[in-house]
């Protein structure tokens, strides 16, 4: 029997004891180019108020890859080889501090290092249920300290790992990564290499980690170019922004085949349209279905979708190296009234998404740069506005082989603290035939309405 096109996927609720059994401070495991007292530039793009935050991911390995009673070896194997590459990695061996008019930089000075912790839980990994999508209920997976502050990365380190030993002898390894030094492919160039070094047990970077936050230097005097409403503060004047936060919404999943991708595609582009990439479809099938959803009102108020662009490609002058891992990403961002969203048609919607993505060049991102250099934003504006981040172009199991598997997840895990964005991850357990998965949240009473209207656009093809 065919698969369905989309599946909504469930989640146990969970309570998940954790006990912290040691923490540790790891530095690199030879001296570095940084001095005590030393800093080091961050880009305007490293320091948006977007990155001002902890990426959380965890990793789950199941104890069949383990050998018996290598709790201890499993511990020292990862803490080796994070003291290794913490050398080339160096800057992740600091912390931030603020300079003038708010900046930040990486700082070098007495108490520096990654934070390693190592902690147990009398539950098996079976007792987690299906490990195929997140979960909030991981979050104790996730070290935090007490007390901590939200959004904190000043004075922090910046890498946080949390190893966690389950009855059956699988573990975890929940990963807090300071999205200051890296966007979602630095993260995982950085995770690739401590995986490679732990399996190989020698340093292998591939490739060869390149800092040059210097190339991304604002101009003087500054040219803005483009209005970049996605940085601009709007009155929410409509329901969406308020009925979200107030109703305490739910992390829903959706396992989306490639047919219904493909089949969103062609309802997207008719004929003689210009050709849309699977990403254009489905972030204007969900930015629709979600406010259709939502019942968003007025409908002549303006809503913004947003989503990261990786700019990399783009640079011309100078390119790139390939081992950069700062931040390189555009905020892209499409406009439409509520009206044109819920009644117009799917390929109007994709045209909207299509150009926001198409106009980020490299002017574009220079000009983001001195946007921020002269209005630098400082909180996150959410008026009217979805945000979509695309996981599925990252090698996040293959890039997380430590010496025991690819895991049988890698990902995030809770999206509810932030109820405005949706995330589109790969599916780590289906055939390789690009089916993804979609976490979305959404207020309680409007879930089955969502999966609804969802499945309509694949002609209810969805269980």
């Amino acid at each position: 029997m065919a698969l369905p096109w989309v599946q909504e996927l469930h989640f146990p609720h969970l309570n998940i004891s954790i006990t912290v059994d040691r923490m540790l401070s790891v530095m690199p495991s030879r001296p570095v180019p940084a001095k005590l007292g030393d800093s080091l530039y961050l880009s305007n793009l490293d320091d948006t108020i977007g990155a001002r935050v902890f990426t959380p991911t965890v990793y789950f390995y199941r104890s069949d890859n383990v050998n018996s009673g290598q709790r201890s070896s499993v511990m020292e194997i990862l803490q080796d080889a994070l003291a290794e590459i913490l050398v080339p990695y160096y800057p992740l061996s600091g912390k931030l501090r603020e300079t003038k008019n708010g900046k930040l930089e990486v700082f070098f000075g007495t108490e520096q290092g990654a934070i390693m912790v190592e902690a147990h839980c009398k539950m098996a990994l079976a007792d987690l249920g299906d490990l195929t999508v997140p979960n909030p209920a991981w979050e104790p997976l996730i070290f935090k300290f007490p007390n901590e502050e939200p959004y904190k990365v000043l004075d922090m380190p910046l890498v946080i790992a949390q190893v966690t030993f389950f009855s059956c002898g699988g573990f975890s390894l929940g990963l807090r990564l300071c999205h200051c030094i890296c966007d979602g492919i630095g993260a995982m160039q950085f995770v690739g290499a401590w995986a490679a070094t732990a399996k190989a047990g020698i340093l292998l970077t591939d490739p060869e980690p390149c800092w040059d936050r210097e190339l991304f230097l604002p101009r003087n005097p500054p040219r803005v170019k483009f209005p970049h409403v996605e940085f601009m503060r709007i009155e929410d004047g409509s329901s969406l922004t308020m009925s979200l936060w107030q109703a305490k919404p739910v992390q829903k999943c959706y396992r989306v085949s490639r047919e219904f991708q493909t089949h969103l595609k062609a309802l997207a582009q008719p004929d003689g349209a210009a050709a849309c990439t699977t990403f254009d479809a489905m972030a204007a099938c969900i930015w629709r279905t979600w406010v259709k959803a939502l019942d968003v009102k007025p409908l002549e108020y303006e809503l913004r979708l947003t989503f990261s662009v990786n700019a990399r490609r783009k640079l011309q002058n100078p390119p790139l190296k390939d081992g950069f891992y700062g931040n390189v990403v555009c905020v892209a961002c499409a406009s439409s009234s509520v009206s044109q969203l819920v009644n117009g048609q799917i390929s109007d919607t994709m045209h909207l998404v299509r150009e926001a993505r198409l106009n980020v060049s490299e002017e574009y991102l220079r000009s983001t740069l001195d946007y921020i250099e002269m209005n630098r934003p400082k909180r996150l504006e959410f008026g009217g506005k979805l945000t979509i981040t695309q996981w599925t172009r990252f090698c996040i199991y293959e890039s997380a082989d430590f010496g025991w598997g690819i895991p049988v997840y890698a990902g995030p895990i809770d999206l509810t603290p932030t109820p405005q964005v949706c995330v589109f991850l790969p599916d780590g357990k289906a055939d390789p035939n690009g089916t993804m998965v979609v976490c979305i949240c959404l207020p309680e009473a409007v879930s089955e309405k969502f999966t609804e209207y969802l499945c309509l656009m694949g002609n209810e093809n969805c269980t």
